[in-house]
């Protein structure tokens, strides 16, 4: 059998009490088939039922006993018929006998492949295991488990077993459980086998492994912890998501009498001038441009290559840090696995004792990676250590590749601590959510994890498949609705909420619920008042335009690209709201600084001070919730100094009136001025006014004099 093909027997429990399950396993078992008919269709299976009536084996015919054990299918080439088969499984009438099961299928591989073939063989068996095991003619039945895992390791087998323990299952014999349990850990000690238990249809569905991936390093070498000290280590890919399935052009031109026709469709492309469309332009002809402001830039082939950073292939470490330190938002992309180099003790060891050493201080190690001579990036990354508890599993780290600063999007939203206290929750309130949130909990105490990561298949795949094995038989065959056990992975629980209409009717009655009409503007209101407000203000809220000062109301509706003369707050708040290019967020702060300055520099006896005052409290407001308290603070620095310098200081004496401030680091994590800097900086135009008018005073005086005043 070639290297990346794969032996498979499927070992199923029929016994009575299997027969509530049986719907489900022949679901996962059909999938089986079908993803090797997609991504491995030379791939073999065979077919073993085990708790039938009837026995029909070779070990039966040859040696005697392994009763009711029955061969379905010797192991051959998967093709469709055997979905058929898998869909329509017997019902057996007595206990089955897991072992004699596992022998069976293990004598079916050895004959077909011969006992030196060390290709990949696996046998898949799904019981709820609850069913007596005989008694061996010599020894117990654990010598006789650890004879089957001795042969099994040394032919190359593998075995995942699947426990399908359901509700009904645990009223069973207690005593015969727990002893086939222990049976089942001798072989997931002595041998390369898997036992997983499930509880529920849709654990069952992604319990049994129905791709088979082979494990592909990325890398192989050095670990560098420094010039002297290297380890060699391997790097794997630990999870990856899983791609929907390539859809081919299919051309269905050739003859249907060509048996040998591929209806394969090539694409060739030409480029043509555009002066003349009829000449085709040769690939010497042809450049790269890049768009570069109002202007393409031609960078060629050869250009673009010098350019390129062509970093060596190599992991090095940087450092270590606290893992309180990185956050787990900063993870990106798949997950990989770095193991030492198998078989290099020293390796092992020092590996080891790194992994150890960081748990024990709780520190992780950020690492700079170049997977393949060549390539065109680099990554930094994070090692969190993962120690084994098992004795025949190595230490290892789990490695997930970090953000660079072009990478992070920091998106401010107002803190729920701002709002008033009529609109935060009350307690009753409070107690109805935490009750939804615990009815909803999904690993409860006692009980199993409900859609466990390593068990909930992807629906959209899993129904993909079934349609496609569905319309290769029936090709006008209409889109079936979504299967039951699927539907419980895309949608809530439908008996969870009937059993707890309660909890639901007491959310749903803690809170008004009234109809959201649509309107032009959101209807929130985010009440915040500048830095050192009082009641004092309550004459200046009233006056002021509520719009701008409750609350920051965004809206997109008509794109507006500059901020205007006629309501520059509304413009500034729709440019703000604005994500189809991040250039908005900076043009906006850039028009309402200039309309403030305008406001403030045209302005005759105050007649605009009013309206710069609305915009100030608009740009402050919009500083904060894009997290750009430096560009303001820097502003109305510059603004205080402006006036200053052009004899408006009764703009800063409107702005000391009105306690306006500075952007404090309570309000916004970015900004670097504190609370009491904040309020003297509303003193300082005062001061600087008062000391102006004693000059002023100074200078009449002296004046008088000279003119012969008193």
């Amino acid at each position: 059998m070639a290297r990346n093909k794969e032996a498979v027997v499927l070992v199923i429990d029929v016994g009575p009490s299997m027969h509530s399950v049986l719907p489900e396993i022949e679901k996962v078992c059909s999938l089986l088939i079908q993803k090797k008919l997609v991504f491995s269709r030379y791939d073999e299976v065979g077919f073993i039922l085990f708790g039938t009536a009837d026995t029909k084996n070779e070990l039966k015919e040859e040696i005697g006993g392994y009763e009711h054990v029955t061969v379905l299918r010797n192991v051959k080439v998967v093709d469709e018929d055997l979905v058929d088969a898998l869909q329509k499984l017997p019902r057996g009438s007595v206990p089955g006998d897991f072992l004699d099961a596992i022998v069976v299928g293990m004598d079916m591989l050895i004959k077909k492949f011969g006992q030196t073939n060390k290709a990949k063989k696996r046998l898949c068996l799904i019981t709820n295991a609850v069913s007596l095991i005989k008694d061996p003619f010599e020894g117990t039945k654990e010598d006789q488990v650890n004879t089957i895992a001795t042969q099994m390791t040394a032919q190359g087998m593998k075995m995942d077993c699947v426990i399908v323990r359901m509700k009904q299952d645990w009223e069973t014999n207690r005593r015969i459980m727990e002893e086939n349990d222990f049976l089942m850990s001798v072989f997931s000690n002595k041998s390369s086998s898997k036992v997983v238990y499930v509880e529920s249809p849709t654990s069952l569905l992604g319990a049994l492994r129905t791709r088979n991936i082979s494990p592909v390093t990325i890398y192989r070498g050095d670990f560098e912890i420094s010039a002297q000290l290297k380890i060699k280590v391997w790097v794997y890919k630990k999870t990856s998501e899983e791609k929907f399935p390539t859809l081919k052009k299919y051309s269905d031109k050739a003859p249907s009498t060509d048996k040998f026709a591929t209806h394969e469709i090539k694409v060739d492309y030409e480029y043509k001038s555009i002066e003349d469309p009829n000449k085709v332009v040769p690939p010497e002809q042809r450049i790269k441009g890049f768009q570069y402001g109002p202007q393409v830039v031609p960078i060629s082939s050869a250009e673009l290559e010098a350019v390129k950073f062509k970093p060596e292939k190599s992991v090095k470490l940087l450092g270590f840090t606290d893992a309180s330190n990185v956050m787990r938002h900063y993870y990106l992309k798949d997950v990989n696995i770095f193991i030492a180099e198998p078989g290099n003790k020293k390796a092992i060891l020092a590996l080891s004792a790194l992994a150890r050493a960081m748990k024990e201080m709780n520190k992780v190690a950020i690492v700079r990676c170049v997977w393949r001579q060549g390539q065109g990036n680099v990554v930094v990354g994070v090692l969190t250590p993962n120690v084994s508890d098992k004795d025949n599993t190595p230490d290892s780290f789990y490695f997930n590749i970090l953000p660079f600063a072009e990478d992070v999007r920091e998106f401010q939203f107002p803190s729920f601590s701002n709002l008033p206290s009529s609109m935060q929750p009350n307690e009753k309130q409070q107690d109805a959510a935490d009750k939804l949130v615990q009815m909803l909990d999904l690993a409860p105490p006692g009980k199993q994890e409900v859609l466990p990561p390593d068990f909930t298949p992807n629906p959209v795949l899993e129904r993909y498949y079934r349609y496609l094995n569905l319309k290769s038989k029936h090709p006008d065959a209409a889109v079936p609705p979504l299967d039951e056990t699927l539907r419980k992975i895309t949608e809530p629980d439908v008996e969870l909420l009937s059993r707890n209409k309660s909890i639901i009717e007491e959310l749903r009655g803690s809170f008004e619920l009234k109809d959201n009409p649509k309107l032009k503007k959101s209807a929130r209101r985010i009440k915040e008042r500048p830095s050192g407000s009082d009641e004092e203000r309550e004459e200046f809220n009233k006056d002021a335009d509520v719009k701008a000062i409750d609350s920051m109301e965004y809206s997109a509706k008509t794109e507006v690209e500059k901020v205007g003369d006629v309501n520059p707050v509304k413009d500034f708040e729709e440019m703000m709201s604005r994500r189809d290019n991040p250039k908005w967020i900076s043009k906006a702060i850039q028009g309402m600084k200039n309309k403030i300055f305008d406001l403030v520099e045209n302005s005759c006896e105050g007649d605009t001070f009013h309206k710069a005052l609305q915009c100030l409290v608009a740009l402050r407001k919009g500083c904060i919730l894009e997290q750009e308290p430096k560009q303001f603070n820097d502003f109305l620095c510059h603004l205080s100094k402006f006036c200053q310098e052009k004899d408006l200081r009764s703009f800063c004496l409107y702005l000391t009136s009105h306690e306006f401030t500075l952007i404090t680091k309570a309000e916004a994590p970015d900004s670097e001025i504190p609370e009491h800097e904040a309020r003297s900086f509303m003193v300082k135009p005062e001061l600087d006014s008062q000391n102006m008018k004693s000059e002023a005073k100074a200078e009449d005086d002296i004046m008088s004099i000279y003119l012969g005043g008193k």
